[in-house]
């Protein structure tokens, strides 16, 4: 069996599927406690002194979570059966390019889609507020435009020097698309699951992934039963996001 992505094959399955099913599955698991295990490494066996501050605390994550990422990658391309003369590794997790036009503006579009309420709700307070201002004698100069567009470099500018926008801009979705999509979801296929099951299979381990918050909300909050509030609904945005995100790769990488 030969396991295809959107365009050229670059696995060879061969008659069996290449992997078997078990060895997908553990490797999969494997991956995903991994990323989470690594994050407390530093401490519980390295023995490293508790950071002493919040931004060195999530550099120490940082390099945790890229230490794991980089040895899923590793450790996927040492098992699946890739035909190394007929594309490059990267085409493997999803980059081709061949199609990197598509496998970036379409999931782009549609992802932005979600937040679209939000910059419509933001232009329409804009416009009323310079109806307000046309209201009281005054027009939306040119100056009031630019003092908007400056408000918008002063927050990006701010977001850049800010360590958790790194963590929540880049560096987790970064590497938790590595793990739980490009290097699973091959896995899953050519271990001989069919794309339904992988689309839904792969979110339950990135949402099982966030349970090693429950007993951080718990300790933060003194209250169990909110932290399996956060905790759950975590889960199960997860879940929906992460099956959302599983068929974009699939269908475009």
């Amino acid at each position: 069996m030969e396991v295809a992505f959107t365009g050229d094959s670059v696995i060879d399955g061969g008659d069996g599927g290449g992997v078997s099913k078990s060895l997908a599955v553990i490797a999969c698991t494997a991956m995903a406690i991994l990323y989470v295990a690594i994050l407390y490494a530093p401490t519980l066996i390295l023995r490293l002194p508790p950071p002493d501050s919040f931004q060195s605390h999530l550099i120490r994550r940082f390099i945790c979570a890229a230490i794991s990422s980089v040895a899923s990658l590793i450790a996927c391309s040492l098992i699946l059966p890739i035909q190394w003369g007929k594309s490059h590794l990267s085409g493997v997790y999803g980059i081709r390019l061949d199609h990197i036009w598509q496998a970036v503006v379409f999931p782009l579009t549609l992802t932005s889609l979600m937040y679209a309420g939000t910059f419509i709700l933001k232009l329409l307070l804009l416009l009323d507020s310079g109806q307000e201002d046309g209201g009281n004698g005054r027009s939306l100069s040119l100056d009031s435009i630019k003092n908007v567009v400056h408000e918008f470099i002063e927050s990006v500018s701010s977001m850049a020097s800010d360590i958790s926008a790194w963590r929540n801009f880049f560096v987790a979705p970064l590497t938790e698309e590595l793990v739980f999509r490009a290097c699973m979801i091959p896995l899953l296929l050519c271990g001989g699951f069919n794309t339904y099951t992988v689309v839904f299979l792969c979110p339950i381990s990135f949402s099982l992934a966030h349970l090693n918050h429950l007993l951080e909300y718990a300790q933060r909050s003194g209250s169990w039963l909110k932290a399996l509030t956060i905790v759950g609904f975590q889960v199960g945005y997860t879940v929906i996001f992460g099956s959302y995100a599983s068929f974009l790769f699939v269908r475009t990488g």
